[in-house]
C-alpha cells in the first residue's frame, strides 16, 4: 500500500500569513499553479481512491491533482483532515496572535488550543484516527489524501523517528507530499515535504 499525503496549494491567506485554520478559503493564483505542476509531475502515477478534507482549499488542490496525473478517481470527504481549528482567532494575522503563534510553534506539544478553537492533542488523535484506519485496509492499492499543513504533520507525528520535534523545522510547504509505505500492516516513511517547483514560489508561514 502506498499512502501520498498532500497539502493544498497556497491561498491568499498563506500569502499574507494569515491564520486561516478551519475557514474555508479557496486556492489563489499561484495555489492553483503549484497545484498544477505538481500533478503534471506525477503523471501516470495512479490513485485507487482520494480522501480529502472538505475545505475548499484542500478539494480544489485534490482536484487539479487528479486531473493533472490522468487520474479520474472520485473524492471521499473527511472531517478528520481538517485544518486545525482557532475559533474566532481565526481570519487574524500572526502579529496580532504572537501569544497563539509561540505556543503553537514553539511548545506545540503544550499548545492547548484558543477559545472555542482545539489542542494539538485533538488534532494529532482525529488525523491519526484516520490514518490508522487507513492503514488498516492493508491491500497494494495507492491512496492521495488531501490536507492542511498542522494536519499533516499531526497525522504522521507517531511515525516519525523524533516525535517530539513536531514541525520537523517548518510548516510543509503548500503542494508537498509526505509519502507512506505500508507493508504488513507497518507503516514507513519514504519521504517528507517533497515538492515538485521551485521553492522560492512559496512562503513558509513560521520558520521555526
Amino acid at each position: 500500500m502506498m499512502i501520498y499525503i498532500l497539502r493544498h496549494g497556497e491561498t491568499d491567506y498563506n500569502a499574507k500569513k494569515i491564520m486561516q485554520g478551519q475557514l474555508d478559503t479557496s486556492l489563489n493564483e499561484n495555489g492553483r499553479n503549484l497545484a498544477h505542476i505538481t500533478g503534471k509531475a506525477i503523471k501516470g502515477l495512479h490513485f485507487d481512491a482520494c480522501y480529502s478534507s472538505p475545505l475548499s482549499r484542500a478539494v480544489e488542490t485534490a482536484e487539479i491533482v487528479l486531473k493533472e496525473s490522468g487520474n479520474n478517481t472520485s473524492i471521499i470527504f473527511d472531517n478528520r483532515l481538517k485544518e486545525i481549528g482557532f475559533g474566532p482567532s481565526e481570519g487574524k494575522s500572526i502579529s496580532e496572535l504572537k501569544d497563539v503563534v509561540r505556543k503553537l510553534y514553539g511548545d506545540p506539544f503544550n499548545y492547548e488550543g484558543t477559545p472555542g478553537g482545539e489542542s494539538l492533542k485533538q488534532v494529532c488523535d482525529r488525523t491519526q484516527s484516520f490514518l490508522k484506519e487507513l492503514i488498516k485496509k492493508n491491500n497494494d492499492k495507492t491512496y492521495l489524501v488531501s490536507t492542511h499543513g498542522c494536519a499533516m504533520r499531526a497525522m504522521i507525528n507517531y511515525l516519525i523517528q523524533e516525535p517530539n520535534d513536531f514541525w520537523l523545522g517548518h510548516v510543509p510547504y503548500n503542494c508537498s507530499f509526505t509519502v507512506i509505505e505500508v507493508k504488513d500492516n507497518k507503516p514507513i516513511i519514504l519521504a517528507i515535504d517533497q515538492i515538485f517547483y521551485d521553492r522560492r514560489l512559496v512562503t513558509d508561514l513560521v520558520k521555526m
